[in-house]
């Protein structure tokens, strides 16, 4: 069954566990976003499965580089998913696939970047990772014409496990659901919320 995957891009880890206090009920995966985990450090990532063990942590490493020592350290402090960057060499995707696989732990692609999406998301897949995040960042949500229906797409192209990350909301989630996505990433949506908890529920609905 597909999951939901909040992604906390606050900057203190209190507040990331203050909000993940309100929407666990109602999310699957807990992403402690990149700008989190670079002002934090990964005290953040143990900070947080300590206080949802029940819940996948999802570190946002966007690792470029060192795959199987990024991905070991952030597996130590706590994380069950990884971050490498679709733009790396194959070496650190695989790398970072090895570390997963000796700790029992999970590699995630994304593709922020990546000028073929789909053909990238089908290279990766062949590695061992776990999926692929078919990722818009907020730097190109901004740009003008942008349309999460383009992930959408290139999902149902590519054929992989895939997430989609990029303007996941209340409107456009059953079009996420429907192409197949694995994970449905909801990040603003959720996190600036007048009521987060409300609007991860009412989310999390639309899984039913």
């Amino acid at each position: 069954m597909a999951k939901l995957q909040v992604a906390i891009d606050l900057l203190s880890t209190e507040a990331a566990l203050e909000l993940a206090a309100k929407v666990a009920p109602y999310v699957d995966i807990i992403e402690l976003g990149t700008p989190l985990i670079k002002q934090e450090g990964l005290k953040v990532v143990t900070a947080m499965k300590a206080a949802h063990p029940d819940k996948l942590v999802f570190a946002d490493m966007k690792t470029a580089d060192t795959g199987a020592l990024e991905a070991e350290m952030a597996f130590n402090a706590g994380a069950d998913l990884v971050t490498v960057m679709g733009t790396v060499d194959d070496a650190t995707i695989k790398g970072a696939v090895a570390a997963a696989n000796k700790l029992g732990k999970k590699v995630v692609v994304d593709t922020i970047g990546v000028k073929n999406r789909v053909q990238r998301a089908k290279e990766v897949s062949a590695m061992g990772v776990a999926f692929v995040e078919l990722h818009a960042g907020l730097d190109e949500q901004a740009l003008p014409g942008y349309s999460i229906q383009t992930l959408i797409n290139e999902g149902i192209e590519a054929g992989v496990p895939f997430s989609i990350a990029g303007g996941v909301n209340a409107n456009s989630i059953k079009d996420v659901l429907a192409a197949g996505a694995e994970v449905a990433v909801a990040g603003g949506a959720i996190y600036s919320a007048a009521d987060p908890a409300k609007a991860a529920e009412a989310l999390k609905a639309a899984f039913n």
